[in-house]
C-alpha cells in the first residue's frame, strides 16, 4: 500500500473568494471529499491557530488541513542575504515539521499549509517590479548578473508542487524575465519539477545538515542523502542548484559528522554539478517560545536545540527575542566549518554565512 502523501486534506478551510479564482477551482476539484470551511481571513482561524490543544495532533494536521487564500500585498521586500528580494509568498506554512521552523514562532501552533490562489497576481508583480529595476550593473554575491528573488519564505515550494501548478507557473514566469531569477530552498526531492523546464532562470537551494542529525530535527522531510543524489538531476534539468547548510547545530560530535557531510556531496557531485555549486552557511537560532512548544510534540528534539550552555539571547530584526550561539563561540565555529568544507569542495564559494 503506498503511503498517504504530505498534504491529503480532509479539511479545506478557504476564504470566500476562493472560489472564484481558477487556482482555487482547480484545487478544490482535486479533493472534492476534503470538507469545506469558509473563513473571513487565512490568518484568523481561531481553531486551527494558537489552539494550545492542536499540539496533540501536529502532524495529523499538517497532513489532513489545507487553507486556501487570496495574498493581498504584493510588495518586494529588500532581503541582501540570500535573495536581493522577498517576492510575495505563494504560501505559508509547510507540510513537513522541522523542529527549529521560525514560522510557527510567528503562527502560534498548529502550521499546515497555506496557498494562496493568486498566482498571476504574484507573478505579475514580480515581472513589473524586475521591468522597473532594469539590468542589474553591480555584481554581488547573491548574484553576479541577476536580480534574484525568494520565492519561498514561509514555506517548501517543492511541496506545495504537489498540490497545485504555482510553483510551475512561477518558473515558467521567470524563464521570460530576462534580468531577474527565482530561487528557493528546500527539503523535498519532488522530481515532478524536473519537467518544468527552467531554462536556468530558478535557483533551487537544497537544505542540508549531517543525516543523523536531520533524522531527529527535519521530521517528514526527504532522506539527506535523496536531496544529495537530486542534486545533478536538477542540475542536468535546467536549474541552478546550490546548498543550504541550514541549520548548523552544534554538538559535542558535530565535526565529524559535517566533514563526512561534505566528503559525501563531493563524492556525487557531476562536473556541471560542481561547476556552478555554492553555497549559505546559517548557524540555529531558536526561541523560548518555540521550545515550548517542541516540549508539547517532539522533546527528544530539543535537546539537541535548546543549548543555555552554549546559547545567549539576540534581539531579531523584527523585534523578537531568539536564542543564538554565544557571539565569541559562533565566530570560532563558523570560522572552523567554513575551513573543514573548504578543504573537502574548494569549489564551493560560500555566498553567505551567519
Amino acid at each position: 500500500m503506498n503511503a498517504r502523501p504530505l498534504i491529503d486534506p480532509q479539511l479545506i478551510y478557504l476564504e470566500p473568494d476562493v472560489r472564484q479564482r481558477r487556482r482555487g477551482q482547480e484545487i478544490l476539484a482535486r479533493f472534492p471529499e476534503a470538507r469545506q470551511v469558509e473563513v473571513d481571513s487565512h490568518w484568523r482561524i481561531p481553531d486551527l491557530f494558537n489552539d494550545p490543544s492542536s499540539l496533540d495532533s501536529w502532524l495529523r494536521i499538517k497532513r489532513d488541513v489545507l487553507v486556501l487564500g487570496v495574498k493581498k500585498t504584493l510588495a518586494m521586500r529588500p532581503n541582501g542575504r540570500s535573495a536581493d528580494f522577498i517576492a510575495p509568498s505563494s504560501s505559508n506554512g509547510c507540510a513537513m515539521a522541522c523542529s527549529y521552523c521560525y514560522v510557527p514562532r510567528r503562527k502560534g501552533y498548529a502550521n499546515p499549509v497555506s496557498l494562496f490562489v493568486n498566482l498571476d497576481e504574484i507573478a505579475d508583480a514580480i515581472r513589473r517590479h524586475a521591468l522597473k529595476l532594469g539590468r542589474k550593473d553591480e555584481a554581488n554575491t547573491i548574484d553576479p548578473v541577476d536580480w534574484v528573488y525568494d520565492l519561498g519564505e514561509n514555506g517548501d515550494l517543492s511541496v506545495d508542487a504537489t498540490v497545485c501548478d504555482n510553483v510551475r507557473d512561477l518558473v515558467a514566469a521567470f524563464r521570460s524575465m530576462p534580468n531577474a531569477k527565482g530561487s528557493f530552498a528546500t527539503k523535498y526531492v519532488n522530481r515532478d519539477l524536473l519537467g518544468y523546464d527552467p531554462q536556468g532562470r530558478t535557483r533551487i537551494r537544497f537544505s542540508l545538515m549531517p543525516p543523523g542529525m536531520a533524522k531527529l530535527v527535519d521530521v517528514r522531510t526527504s532522506p539527506i542523502g535523496e536531496r544529495i543524489t537530486a542534486i545533478n538531476d536538477f542540475v542536468a534539468a535546467g536549474y541552478e542548484v546550490h546548498a543550504n547548510f541550514s541549520p548548523v547545530i552544534v554538538h559535542e560530535n558535530w565535526e565529524a559528522e559535517w566533514k563526512a557531510l561534505f566528503r559525501e556531496i563531493d563524492d556525487q557531485l557531476s562536473p556541471a554539478a560542481r561547476a556552478q555549486f555554492k553555497c549559505e552557511i546559517i548557524m540555529l537560532t531558536h526561541n523560548a517560545g518555540l521550545h515550548e512548544i517542541n516540549m508539547g510534540w517532539h522533546p527528544k528534539g530539543e535537546a539537541a536545540l535548546w543549548r543555555p550552555d552554549l546559547q545567549e539571547e539576540k534581539i531579531s530584526e523584527s523585534g523578537m527575542v531568539n536564542l543564538r550561539y554565544r557571539a565569541g563561540w559562533k565566530r570560532q565555529w563558523l570560522f572552523r566549518l567554513q575551513q573543514w568544507l573548504e578543504e573537502a569542495m574548494p569549489y564551493c564559494e560560500v555566498r553567505y554565512a551567519f
